[in-house]
């Protein structure tokens, strides 16, 4: 497995340093206020984990699973819900968390399907972002990396169900992927 990554982007120490700064962001911005923090499974389910352990804040957690790649390196563009939240967030203050926002496409949908749901407000957190491949606005208030134009896999990121256990975010050789 260790073999298939060309270069390490990110060491589990870093992401752990970004991981405490943005949850001690998180919970300075919503101090005093209810949030829901709604993980986009399944690659942000490592990020999410570790982000609300870093909250100091009442949270309340669920999940949503989207599709919009299926076994391949790129987005069909066409968004599916399949799983979607176990409670309603009409008046909440709501945290998308994600593990990496390529075109932008699916989050632009489920920021859209979330705000026709009636929530108060909808921020987004992002462990990385990949702006060079963006193809809808999307207004990310927490980041933690920009990244190159480069298919990445680790920490919670898959490439055909694998590679989500490395503890580090890194650069899958082409070969691997081709």
């Amino acid at each position: 497995m260790l073999n298939d990554v060309k270069e390490v982007l990110f060491s589990e120490e870093d992401i752990a340093a970004k991981v405490t700064e943005l949850g001690a962001q998180i919970s300075k911005d919503f101090a005093g206020k209810e949030l829901v923090v709604i993980g986009v499974l399944k690659g942000a389910n490592v990020f999410v984990a570790d982000l609300i352990r870093k909250m100091t804040i009442p949270i309340e957690l669920d999940f949503m699973a989207m599709s919009s790649y299926g076994s391949s390196t790129e987005s069909s563009g066409v968004v599916k819900i399949l799983k979607d939240l176990d409670k309603g967030i009409e008046g909440k203050n709501v945290l998308i968390v994600e593990d990496i926002i390529d075109t932008g496409l699916t989050l632009s949908y489920l920021t859209d399907n979330l705000k026709s749901r009636g929530a108060e407000q909808i921020k987004i957190c992002t462990l990385l972002d990949k702006p060079g491949r963006r193809k809808a606005h999307i207004d990310v208030k927490y980041k933690g990396f920009d990244i190159p134009d480069e298919f990445v896999v680790g920490y919670g990121i898959d490439f055909a169900e694998k590679y989500r256990n490395l503890p580090f975010v890194g650069i899958l050789k082409e070969e691997t992927y081709q």
